[in-house]
């Protein structure tokens, strides 16, 4: 069982959604974390929480979507917080679309943060750990990854290329002390469906952030590969959408799964035009 209490973490969309839940988290495994997010006001309001709980907080504004300055950013990491311990690589981007309506900038965004960002800050930081023979990498990838979600096809692409990017380092490093865990989220009751007033699908069990945060921090304590949170009745299907994707498909449809994430589609475009109007 690993020990979080005075490891130094580096969490990545710290300052929202499930983020600010890790990062308490953390701060009651007497952790210092070091928070990344693009708000700065954000981030020194949950920095002063982790603070009050008895952690140690390190707040960072910083858009990890600017890959060429993300060595700066390790850099002033290690300058501020020394070496690190813990990499949680949780921020990302979400837009529903169909998929002949986004753009180019929107694939770009969106494979750019949520994919290509946390594979390159995991390749500044990993060499320190791997030398140091400790460590651990937590990727927050989505049952999205597992099962492609309609009208979120890109966001679909970009966890599940998460997931398989982790699967794949995880055996690399398995023979040393650094460990990688995927953890891979449902329905929580801060997803987009809420947002626009929207009931969640039937038989999908929806999670409170804070249950994910628990998540994390387990998979952490105990190194597990991957956690998926979600019913019996998602894991059942994840283990069998490969061999029978068809069915995987209409199981989607039966629970409104795909009506849902159409009208997610159409409530974010329409109040995109409107803000635009």
């Amino acid at each position: 069982m690993k020990t979080i209490a005075g490891k130094t973490v580096v969490l990545t969309g710290a300052s929202g959604g499930i983020g600010v839940f890790i990062a308490r988290a953390l701060a009651r495994e007497q952790a210092t974390v070091v928070g990344v997010s693009r708000s700065k006001e954000s981030l020194e309001q949950i920095c002063a929480e982790v603070k009050i709980t008895g952690g140690r907080c390190i707040n960072i504004p910083f858009d990890i979507s600017k890959l060429e300055e993300l060595p700066v950013l390790v850099q002033q990491i290690h300058e501020l917080a020394g070496p690190i311990d813990i990499l949680i690589n949780n921020a990302a981007v979400e837009k529903y679309r169909p998929f002949q309506n986004y753009t180019l900038e929107d694939i770009q965004a969106i494979l750019t943060t949520n994919l290509l960002a946390p594979m390159e800050l995991t390749r500044l930081m990993l060499p320190s750990m791997v030398n140091r023979n400790i460590g651990h990498i937590v990727n927050i990838a989505s049952g999205s990854g597992k099962k492609g979600a309609p009208y979120n096809s890109v966001y679909s692409a970009s966890k599940a290329g998460m997931i398989m990017w982790s699967d794949a380092m995880r055996q690399e490093l398995t023979n040393t002390n650094v460990g990688v865990s995927v953890v891979c989220p449902g329905y929580t009751s801060a997803g987009m469906f809420l947002n626009f007033g929207l009931p969640a699908p039937s038989l999908a069990r929806v999670h409170r952030p804070i249950d994910v945060a628990i998540a994390v921090i387990q998979a952490i304590k105990k190194n597990q590969g991957e956690v998926v949170l979600d019913g019996i009745l998602t894991r059942l299907l994840f283990s069998n959408v490969q061999l029978f994707p068809n069915f995987g498909d209409a199981i989607y449809r039966w629970i409104g799964l795909t009506k849902l994430n159409k009208t997610c589609a159409e409530n974010q475009m329409r109040g995109e035009n409107s803000a635009q109007n």
